[in-house]
């Protein structure tokens, strides 16, 4: 499988050389050559095949065999996935799968424990390379966790002042070694704009090999495609075969863009929400046709405040002309008020406790799921990441403790000099 850059298309790569750029010229995102369709038989006894032989089946098409072998894909996968993916019920037509059982409670587990142990194999071939990585909170938990120790990679950490929790600062601040964790003052589309600017810096790339863990690498995203089929193993299992809705939390675009990539593969996905918070770019554009990138505003679903999605471009790059686009995604934006009364509202009558990511997923699924269809939302994250939210609503949540005290990290104004002279001494 060949790769190529979406805004230079004459730039074309292999999956390691994709990984290791992490970004193309002229800030062009990879995306492979064509998306391979798996054979009927694949979905057809899906539910008979362990969770790494059905990830192993989605992956193998789209890293070639010279690259990484078939017996250590596998070990890489197995290490990727050594826990659970649960798709829990909470009514007859809704479930919710949990992506929050890996070492940092959260979705992006996959794509980081995925891309660390494929630079682990490539970095051992030639140079160290330092990771640059902007997060609004979960990213940099997972990258920081996948990545801790890995033998020739460093990584920079950027996350936003006052705009992740305790919690979160305490996973990206607490591991030091070969990880750096920098607050900026500033918000995540700061931060972003920070990494894309020094990933096409050309003195920085003279001196140091650099590349990215956030979901613009295709060794991020790709892998999350993995969940969705895990999740329709179960729904046959559980012989639920109604239309199937999947309701996405969505910040970069990143997991649904990985989603939608599984439906063209063959997943039979009817349809996709992307529920936004307050941070509603990509619902405008559902609705005008108009990409307008916004500043981001800060809520309680903390990771999805993006108002300039990297992997919107992805998205569009899958549907021409756009308005194909509408019949396969919808989108939905809930308040903050929303998610608070989405949480409550659920662990009342369900006792079932959701983030307050999950619960604008949720939220936005309860609007559209009609009678004929099956939902089910990504539960992205643990509610434990998020206590101070969850008390808002439920009072005796317990507080997890996190002592800052003992971690380390550096305090930086959003300057790209400051930011380039931490990557050229770090």
């Amino acid at each position: 499988m060949k790769y190529y850059n979406i805004n230079t298309p004459e730039e074309i790569v292999n999956f390691q050389q994709a990984v290791i750029q992490g970004i193309g010229s002229n800030k062009g995102l990879f995306v492979p050559h064509e998306i391979p369709v798996l054979p009927q038989s694949f979905f057809e006894d899906i539910e008979h095949k362990s969770d790494v032989a059905i990830a192993f089946g989605a992956m193998r098409p789209y890293i070639s065999a010279e690259e990484i072998s078939d017996e250590k894909l596998m070990e890489i996968l197995s290490n990727t996935l050594n826990f659970n993916f649960p798709l829990v019920q909470i009514s007859e037509n809704f479930d919710v799968l949990e992506l929050f059982h890996g070492p940092t409670m959260a979705f992006k587990d996959v794509g980081a424990r995925f891309m660390a142990n494929c630079l682990s194999q490539f970095s051992s071939e030639k140079q160290d390379v330092t990771i640059l990585v902007a997060t609004s909170g979960d990213t940099g938990s997972a990258v920081a966790n996948g990545f801790h120790g890995v033998k020739g990679v460093k990584v920079i950490i950027l996350f936003p002042k006052s705009k992740v929790s305790e919690f979160q600062q305490y996973q990206m601040t607490s591991l030091g070694d070969n990880i750096t964790a920098v607050e900026v003052d500033g918000n995540f589309d700061d931060c972003q704009a920070l990494v894309k600017r020094a990933l096409h810096d050309a003195e920085l790339n003279q001196n140091i090999r650099l590349s990215t863990a956030n979901s613009i690498n295709v060794a991020r995203f790709l892998p999350q495609m993995i969940y969705y089929f895990l999740a329709y193993k179960q729904l046959k299992i559980k012989k639920i075969y109604k239309d199937w809705v999947v309701s996405v939390p969505s910040g970069n675009f990143g997991n649904i863009t990985a989603g939608l990539y599984a439906k063209k593969m063959g997943l039979p996905i009817q349809h996709f929400i992307a529920a936004n918070n307050a941070n509603d770019t990509f619902y405008q554009f559902l609705k005008s046709g108009k990409y307008v990138a916004k500043d981001s505003k800060s809520t309680y679903s903390n990771a999805m405040d993006v108002g300039d999605p990297s992997n919107f471009v992805r998205i569009m790059h899958l549907y021409q002309p756009w308005e194909n686009m509408q019949q396969e995604i919808s989108g939905a934006v809930i308040s903050d008020d929303e998610t608070l009364k989405t949480i409550h509202n659920v662990y009342e009558a369900r006792n079932y406790l959701l983030d307050p990511h999950a619960a604008v997923g949720f939220a936005a699924l309860a609007e559209q799921l009609t009678e004929n269809q099956h939902g089910t939302v990504l539960a992205t994250a643990s509610p434990k990441k998020f206590e101070n939210v969850i008390q808002k609503v439920i009072p005796d949540f317990p507080n997890t403790e996190a002592n800052l005290n003992q971690c380390s990290k550096i305090a930086m104004k959003n300057d790209y000099a400051a930011y380039k002279n931490l990557i050229m001494n770090n």
